[in-house]
């Protein structure tokens, strides 16, 4: 089977994690592969069943919807099946399309884009899934809010995140923990982050602490007049922003802190308390339904959405564990992941079999 993949997300966060996860083990397979990839995409490995096609068009634009390079697609209508890691489908495919459909929180919380942009995330998301021939999605919580949302009667394959292979190697010598709380996430206000800051204001009251959060300062920019008055003067609260940083320096601050804070509102999965786990790290979460649902059965400590005063309790909970907390086996892996989404195209393969006109 020749599988057509769409990189041009590879390198970026969120959804470009998810296909640098899959994306080695893929390669590894029996199958033969296109992959459509931005100028600057690179690949360690190399081999005969391999063909990169470069594209300069940026995924969801108006020349990706209606027209997409007619060159491009016809090297994609070669093959197989069509495989993208969001739900972006270029103009002109005209063979089996597999989408990944991670959440639709544009829908659920439609203050985050306004009107427009909620409407426009609507009709992507909404003609993806009518166009597709498959459909996956990271948890059983996102496949219950693209079925009530988007009215989808296909089949939704669950096939969850895993950890970054950088993450994967234990290191020899155990880390000594300082006094830090570890927040990666950004300033949207389904990520939670006012109630771990309000939280944080209670707890530094008793304990000497320090909250670092893995982003820019200058990206956390708000109209939210509370949480700007809460950020105002963080040097002087012990709040630390990282700015940019490597896998080297993450993996280091992950297995330095002494926990983990994830106080989202809402989540399509949610990687970095698994990161965390396999680092090492306590993790303390809102007891949304996803996490529930992702984390229910490792060993994290639970507070309530929203309750700043629970979030402070089970901050205190977690502080002295620290120190004796072992690195944890999850039971999510890119590579059974990558396994999975295989299976499922091979199958839809042999189920369709069809083969695509090459003069398309």
């Amino acid at each position: 089977m020749k599988i057509a993949i769409d990189c041009r997300m590879s390198g970026k966060s969120g959804i470009g994690t998810f296909l640098d996860g899959v994306l080695p083990y893929m390669l590894q397979s029996k199958h033969t592969f296109l992959l459509i990839a931005a100028e600057n995409f690179s690949l360690s490995q190399e081999s005969e069943r391999l063909q990169i096609v470069r594209c300069t068009i940026r995924p969801f634009s108006m020349h990706d919807m209606l027209t997409f390079p007619h060159s491009i697609a016809k090297e994609i209508n070669r093959c197989d099946v069509y495989f993208t890691p969001y739900c972006n489908i270029p103009s002109g495919i005209r063979i089996p399309i597999a989408t990944t459909i991670h959440d639709i929180v544009f829908l659920d919380i439609p203050e985050l884009a306004g009107k427009l942009g909620t409407l426009a995330r609507y009709i992507c998301y909404k003609y993806a899934v009518i166009r597709s021939n498959m459909i996956f999605t990271v948890s059983h919580f996102s496949a219950e809010r693209i079925r009530a949302k988007l009215g989808c009667k296909k089949p939704l394959h669950i096939v969850h995140n895993g950890i970054p292979a950088y993450l994967t190697e234990k290191p020899a010598v155990p880390m000594q923990k300082q006094d830090k709380i570890l927040f990666i996430g950004n300033i949207k206000k389904h990520k939670g982050l006012q109630t771990l800051l309000k939280a944080f204001t209670y707890f530094r009251k008793t304990t000497a602490a320090q909250l670092v959060i893995v982003g820019n300062a200058e990206n956390f920019r708000t109209a939210d007049d509370e949480m700007t008055k809460l950020l105002s003067n963080a040097e002087t609260k012990d709040i630390v922003f990282t700015g940019y940083i490597s896998d080297a320096d993450l993996h280091l601050l992950l297995r330095q802190a002494r926990m983990l804070v994830q106080p989202s509102r809402y989540e399509g999965f949610g990687i970095p308390p698994l990161e965390a786990l396999v680092c090492g790290t306590p993790v303390v979460l809102s007891d949304i339904p996803v996490f529930k649902e992702i984390y229910g059965s490792l060993p994290v400590h639970f507070f309530k959405c929203d309750d700043e005063a629970d979030l402070t309790e089970k901050i205190k909970e977690a502080w002295p564990t620290a120190d004796t907390f072992s690195p944890v086996d999850v039971p999510y892996s890119y590579e059974r992941t990558a396994q999975q989404i295989l299976k499922i195209l091979s199958e839809q393969h042999i189920t369709d079999g069809s083969s695509v006109d090459p003069t398309l």
